[in-house]
């Protein structure tokens, strides 16, 4: 199935130097957990939920003064609108990472894939194999491995 069919159309990004008040006014309205982040017309980053949690409120900073390049993730993952949602699979697993930007032939942003998108567009045993990929522990062990 081509990602475009199982993706979350209408993405929407922000500017390097938007405020993070900002940023977690699109995430309420629209719903979502990650924005990505532009400069200069190309995507540098993505800001999530728990950039924000992590990075700004746990850190005490002022949300109307840190901008997105403050906190965001650098570097950004995407796929192309064109590839196979198997295709996304694996370089979600490979990446561990829960969203991937969708970008065009055109190199614009056209939507986002989430593991929720994933999960609505295959088999109940490949949504489970990413799920479980992705949401291994940074220590690269099981949970009931560390016990």
């Amino acid at each position: 199935m081509e990602i475009a069919k199982a993706m979350h159309p209408k993405a929407t990004w922000a500017s390097a130097d938007t405020a993070i008040a900002e940023i977690a006014k699109m995430m309420e309205k629209d719903d979502i957990g990650a924005v990505p982040i532009g400069k200069d017309d190309k995507l540098i980053g993505m800001v999530t939920d728990r950039d924000i949690a992590l990075r700004l409120v746990a850190k005490g900073r002022d949300p109307a003064k840190t901008t997105a390049a403050d906190i965001m993730t650098k570097g950004i993952v995407w796929c192309r609108s064109s590839s196979t949602v198997e295709d996304a699979i694996h370089m979600m697993e490979q990446k561990k990472i829960r969203r991937l930007a969708v970008i065009d032939d055109n190199k614009r942003l056209v939507g986002m894939l989430s593991l929720g998108d994933i999960a609505h567009a295959v088999s109940r045993s490949l949504s489970g194999e990413v799920l479980q990929a992705v949401a291994e522990h940074h220590d690269g062990k099981a949970p009931e491995a560390r016990a």
